[in-house]
Order: C-alpha cells, then structure tokens, then sequence
C-alpha cells in the first residue's frame, strides 16, 4: 500500500517536471519586464471599463437581486482565501529562512571553534548554494519572479498589461527564490516579494488555478474580467505587506498609497478584511511556533521589533539632530535611487544580454563577496568588553553568533567580550535590525563599526538590487537607515549628555528617513513603522522624518519603484499630467494618425485583413442613418472580433443587418466568453483557420460592440483628457468634433434615483428647498433624435501604431 503510494507520487513529480519549462521558453514566457523602452510598443493595455455590450446587457438583466448578493459574498469569500494562502505563503517563507539561516550559523559556529578558515569556507559555500538554488529557480524557471515585483504589480494595478508576472510559476519562483536569495545572505529582503507573493494567490484564486498544470477548480472561476481581477490583485498586495510586517493596517494604506491608481470604498472594505485575516493566520503560527515546532524559528523571523520600553519622551534640543537624520536619509535615499539606475542600465545593456548563464554566475560571485565580507570583516574588529550586567534587563553577554540578541561573541579570546560588527554583519538582517533597535544599550556599538558596516552594506545593496534573484529593499533599507540613524544617536548622546536618550530609537527614525528617500512614501510608511516597533509616542517624531527626507529626495529624481517602472519600460499613468499637456488638446495629442474603422456589418475578408496588418485594439465602428449621414455606433475590441471568428457561429451569408434597430436578435455568447485568460494573451490572428467559404462571410458587430464608449471634444485640453482616462482606467477614448445639439443637461439631483416608496415622507435624500421649488435645470436644444457626432481620431490608439 505505501510503495504503491510512494510511486503513484513520483509519477506524480515527473508529470510535474515534465511540463516546465527549457531556459528557453521560460525566458520568452516569462518574461515579465521589459528589455528596452522600444518594446513599449509591446504592451497591451487592461479592460478596467465595462463594456456595455448587448450580451453584457442580457446577461446582466437574467440576474436578479439574489445573484447580486451571491456574487458580493463570493468576493468576501475570495478575500478570506486571500488572506488565508498569502498568511501560509509567508509563514512558510519565513520558517524556512530562518531554519536554514539557524543551521547555517550554528554549523558555523560549531566549526570556526576548531578552525576560522574551515568555518569561513563551509559558510560560503552554504550561502553559496543557496542562493544557486534561487537564480537557477528564476533564469530556468520563472523569469518574471526576478526582482521585488512591484513596480510590475503597480503597473498592472495602472492598466498595464505585463505578460507573465501573475502566474502560477512566477508564484513557486518567488517562493522558493526567496527562501535561496534571503537564506543565502545576500543584501536583500523578502517583503517586496511577498507583495507580488499575494498578488499572485489572489490571481491565481480570481481564474480559478493554473490549468497548465491541472490545479484548477471550476467553482473558484468566478472573476474573469480585468476590472474584478483588479480589485482583488489589490487585495493581495494589502495582505503581502500585512504578511510581512504584521501590520495590517499598514498593508491597507501601502495598497491605497503606493500601488494602486483606482479606489472605491468597496474595495476598502475588503482589503481591510483581507489584512486583519492575514494577521490572525500570521499570530496563530506564531503561538504555534512558541511551543518549539518550528526548528530554529524562534521570536524572530516575522519583521517586528518591539521597542516600547525604549526612550519614553524627548526634549526640544533633539529635534535638530532629528532633522538632519532626515535630510541625510533624503540624500542616501536618492543616491540608492541614482546608482541602482546607473548599475541596471550597465545590466540590461552589456551583462544580461549574454544569457542565463551569465545572471548565474553574477548572482554566485556576489554572494560569495558577501560571504567573505560578513565573515572577514568582523576578524578585522578587535572586540570589546561586555558591560556590567543589568539585574533587570533580559540582555545578556556575549551570545553565540546565529543566536537571537546582542553582543556577539566572535573571534574573541575572552569569554566576557564581544565583537560588535559580528553583532550586526554575522547575524540575520531580522536580528541585527533587532540589535540596532535596542533600547537600554548604549555604547553597545562603537562610530567606527557602524560607518564601515554602513559603508559595506550600502554598496553590497546597489550591487545585489537588479540580480536575477527577488529581492526586497525594505529590509535592506531599514538595516541602512537604521546604521546611519544610530550613528547620529551616537553622537547625540555624547553631546546632550542626557540618561534618557536611547540610540535605538535615533535607529527606528534613520530606517523610516531612508525608506522616505528611497521610496517616497508618507502615510502607510509612517503606520507601519509604528506597527511593527509597538510604540505610538514615536508618531510625531517619525512623521518629522519623512516629510523631510521625501522633500529633499524629490528634489533630485524619483522613487525607488517609479524609477525602476521606467527602466523596465512599464507606461505608467502617474497621478498628475504633465505640464506641457496644459498648452496641448486633445486633437493634437491625436496627431495625423488615421483612424481604422469598421462598418456595422463587415465582410469576414476585410476583419482578417484589419487584424494582420495593425496591432491596434480597438476599432471604431461606423452605421449609416437613413439619411446616409455616417454615424458612430460603438467600439469593437480586437479580442472580441478574434473570438467571433474562432467560434464562426455568427458568420451570415447576407451584407445587411439582422435587425435594423440593433441588436435585438438572440445572443450565441456568453460574455465570460469574450474575458482574456490571465496566464495568457489569448487567441492571435494566426491561430485562426479560415476556409474560403468563411472569407466571404459577414458580421454583425452591432450585438457585440460597446455601445457607449466616453467621447471627448478635439478642443479640449489634454490635461483635462489625461485625468479621465487615468481615473476612470479607461483604454480608449474617442476625439470627436464639436456637437451641434444638445439634448440635456444631467445635474446631481438627476443622478440621485430614489427607490418607490409609498410614504414620500420617509425617502431618504429629498430637500424640501429643491422639491418643493423644483425649478426647470436642462436645457432642451434640437431634438431626441438628434444624431451623434462623426468620429475625427482615436486617442491612446496611438500614434505610432502601438497596440495598446
């Protein structure tokens, strides 16, 4: 019985194995950046609108009010199960860093007893396997998992349509890359991973699974379009955050400041929900790795570090050297900004075009010079005598290297000494933040150990960010904040003179300064900073930090993610237009382009020959009144005329319409049919066979264009365009020439539709000032019938031919 399981589970694995991917394919699959800017033109845009269509429309008018109801529970139900795989996800993650970091250390501790050259190489070598293990798993693999991954889900999150960034081996890569890249030392973090961590559970979740490798389940394919995948993308992204800090209401604001571009108070509600269930699943494998299940995985691991019996108050005097933590972190934060350009350009254009193996070999020689770096540097250090021991502190001296807590006993010759580099540079970066956060240990670390740590660290992590393995910078980030914040603490101490001063908490302002600098972030930085240090009183001071750091890094160039969205070549849509698009309408941004229409009924031919020879995706469709006036009617997506001529079923014999009024007739789609896979681009032009008999065929596009697409005037101003198209996600919008007629003026009290009620007393919303002296607001010119404007060009179409 158990040999018969036993093989029927190896057959299992090699089917498994069997459908991954060679170098090849991976890299072209998975491809989840973009190599140049040229490629931009590669890059598809997300349906955020609803397309209003004849087939949406009979859909949508067979539910009634029990669907919709079901329909909200099952999307509090995908949030639950979000919450839920992204909490295991990163419970998973962070027991096996820790595990293999605790062995790691412990090994080589037990061997650098007998000899420091046998510890020094079996540490190497341990870090160097690795991280082997997490590049192999990315260039072999999943070549999208590279990376922090968010400046991919922001622009997905922005309308951007990135091949391979949400599917279900970029969600094992990322996993099992980060437990190789973290556990092997490198100078990187494991938070910006779990962000795309989440995203892709919450993906994966909304289509169902991955049917590539037969994980998927029908009853879970309940959101099949871009804007319901959207919504829970950003849940996913709220419950990585949440996952890696413990912070939820961190993960909440981290979504709504820094990655989304659309919000509604829905939405809210559910990736708050998301986040408090993440933060039980988190503190449930918390309590039960209390109880000694979790091997080396102890009170350290989850990214908190409790100061809240540091410094309980401050005195006006230290607000200065507050200050100028801030504006150190503004410039350290913009010159990381600066060099990680400068060192993923030289990447992208001399390194990385060499292939696969050389993003190995990169990836193997930089954790070997970490390696040596973290175990030589601290033989360097002479080590000092342990303080007096504290009866009421929980500190002790010296603990074993790969221990959780202070003052490291390395390469010491007494028993009662420690080596206060190896405190932070020979330990786990979870740990040494730890160190450096600890309040009621002052003069733990001398000025010299901490520049040089400061130094080796900064340059190890503009080197390490861009490898091909992920990599987070908000730990990273913190280590150096923190370094040079503690530094300033340094000094603060030995000029005030003051007992109440603690440097650990000069530590925590220097890691939210830097990560103001680098990132740019406000508000969710600053809560989730107070959430995972357990103390409110340091509100104030820290919201003082980052209001200056971020002011002195705009001053040079943009945040870490925005910048790193733009070497990759992702459009994003920022929140605010440019300045020229002030002087610019909306007709000049069309240029010269000529625009490709489509009549009602088209000939199959014509559709085939449209499709071949552009890559637009969107087309406007044109009907004649009985006039022969010529009329626009709708839009027709390229994805939905590839769909009716995959499926043939709506093919005619006849040039005329099937109904003169449109789209009356009986449906053949359902409008699910018409939604794009996630794991794919869907079908293409040349994966459709046509026999000649179809070629001279006709469709009528009336029952499956969208009717009501947003129109804008030529003369309207391109900032005004701009603000549209991003708050609304739209993906088209068409430039018409003025209108001659109008046929109503819509103004909020139009838009306040009131249910019937029989008591009109009771109705909710009803001004007796504005009922009671209605007076006439629309303005009646022409008549109902009046026709609609002809189409003068096509914005975002674009002008040089991109299919966006």
């Amino acid at each position: 019985m158990l040999s018969n399981h036993f093989q029927n589970g190896m057959e299992t694995a090699r089917f498994v194995w069997s459908r991954l991917p060679h170098s090849e394919e991976g890299e072209l699959e998975g491809a989840g950046l973009l190599s140049s800017t040229s490629n931009k033109n590669c890059v598809e845009s997300l349906d955020y609108e609803v397309l209003e269509n004849y087939a949406y429309r009979e859909e949508q008018a067979q539910r009634g009010k029990l669907y919709v109801g079901f329909n909200v529970g099952v999307k509090w139900f995908f949030a639950l199960l979000i919450g839920i795989g992204t909490g295991l996800a990163a419970v998973f993650i962070n027991i096996s860093v820790e595990n293999f970091a605790g062995w790691k250390f412990a090994l080589t501790f037990n061997i650098i007893q007998k000899s420091y050259l046998a510890g020094c190489l079996i540490y190497i070598l341990i870090n160097l396997a690795l991280v082997f293990s997490s590049v192999y798993i990315i260039t072999q693999f999943a070549p999208a998992a590279a990376g922090s991954g968010i400046p991919e889900i922001k622009g997905y999150l922005n309308g951007i349509d990135i091949p391979g960034i949400l599917l279900f081996r970029t969600l094992i890569g990322k996993i099992f890359g980060s437990i190789g890249s973290v556990g092997g030392g490198l100078a990187l973090g494991k938070e910006g991973p779990l962000v795309h961590t989440g995203a892709c559970i919450a993906s994966l979740l909304g289509q169902g699974g991955s049917t590539k490798y037969h994980l998927s389940s029908r009853w879970l394919q309940g959101f099949k379009s871009d804007r319901d995948r959207r919504d829970l993308v950003t849940c996913g992204c709220a419950a990585g955050v949440a996952a890696a800090f413990r912070a939820p209401v961190g993960g909440v604001l981290f979504a709504l400041e820094e990655v989304t571009s659309w919000w509604r108070s829905q939405l809210m509600w559910r990736v708050f929900f998301t986040s408090a269930i993440v933060a039980v699943v988190v503190r449930a494998a918390m309590g039960w790795c209390k109880s000694g299940n979790c091997g080396h995985f102890g009170s350290g691991g989850f990214i908190i570090w409790d100061i809240s019996d540091g410094q309980e108050d401050y005195s006006f005097e230290e607000l200065l050297p507050m200050a100028v933590i801030g504006v150190i972190g503004g410039l350290l934060g913009a010159l990381f900004n600066q060099l990680t350009i400068y060192v993923t350009r030289w990447r992208r254009n001399y390194l990385h075009k060499k292939g696969s193996r050389i993003k190995i070999y990169e990836a193997c020689l930089i954790s070997v010079i970490t390696s040596v770096i973290s175990f030589g540097l601290p033989l360097l250090r002479k080590c000092s005598p342990c303080p007096d021991s504290d009866p009421d502190s929980e500190i002790e001296c010296p603990r074993a290297p790969g221990m959780y807590g202070n003052y490291v006993n390395f390469y010491c010759s007494k028993d009662k000494e420690y080596n206060d580099l190896a405190t932070i540079f020979f330990n786990t970066q979870d740990d040494a933040i730890r160190n450096l956060f600890s309040a009621k240990t002052i003069h733990e670390f001398s000025a010299q150990s901490l520049l040089t740590f400061l130094v080796m660290f900064y340059t190890l992590a503009v080197v390490t960010f861009g490898t091909a393995v992920p990599a987070g910078q908000f730990v990273p980030g913190i280590m150096i904040g923190s370094t040079y914040g503690r530094l300033v603490g340094i000094f603060t101490v030995n000029h005030y003179k003051k007992l109440n001063i603690e440097e650990g908490t000069y530590a925590l302002l220097g890691a939210a300064s830097f990560l103001g600098g680098s990132m740019r972030m406000t508000v969710s930085l600053c809560v989730i900073m107070v959430e995972i240090t357990n103390n409110l009183k340091l509100l104030p001071l820290i919201m003082l930090v980052l209001l200056i750091s971020k002011a002195v890094g705009d001053a040079f160039n943009e945040g870490l993610y925005e910048e790193q969205a733009r070497l990759k070549g992702i459009p994003l849509l920022e929140s605010r237009p440019k300045y020229e698009m002030r002087k610019m309408t909306a007709r000049e941004a069309c240029g010269n382009q000529k625009v490709l229409s489509l009549p009602r009924v088209v000939k199959v031919a014509d559709v085939v020959s449209i499709l071949r020879c552009n890559k637009h995706n969107g087309f406007p469709v044109i009907d004649h009144t009985r006039n022969g006036e010529p009329l626009v009617i709708g839009i027709m997506l390229r994805s939905h005329l590839l769909v009716l001529l995959q499926s043939k079923i709506d093919f005619q014999h006849s040039p005329l319409p099937c109904d003169p009024k449109g789209g009356s007739r009986a449906i053949r789609h359902n409008f699910s049919e018409f939604a794009k896979p996630v794991s794919s681009k869907g079908p293409s032009i040349n994966d459709i066979h046509l026999s000649s008999d179809d070629l001279e065929m006709y469709i009528d596009l009336a029952p499956f264009l969208n009717p009501s697409p947003y129109v804008v005037p030529e003369d309207m101003s391109l900032t005004k365009v701009y603000n549209l198209f991003r708050q609304l996600g739209l993906r088209h919008i068409f430039v018409v020439p003025r209108a001659s007629h109008v046929i109503g003026v819509i103004t909020r009290k139009d838009l306040l539709i009131e249910e019937e009620s029989d008591d009109s007393a009771t109705m909710e919303l009803q001004s007796t000032s504005v009922r009671g002296q209605r007076r006439e607001e629309r303005l009646l010119v022409g008549n109902a019938d009046a026709e609609r404007p002809l189409l003068n060009g096509l914005l975002v179409q674009d002008q040089n031919h991109t299919p966006w």
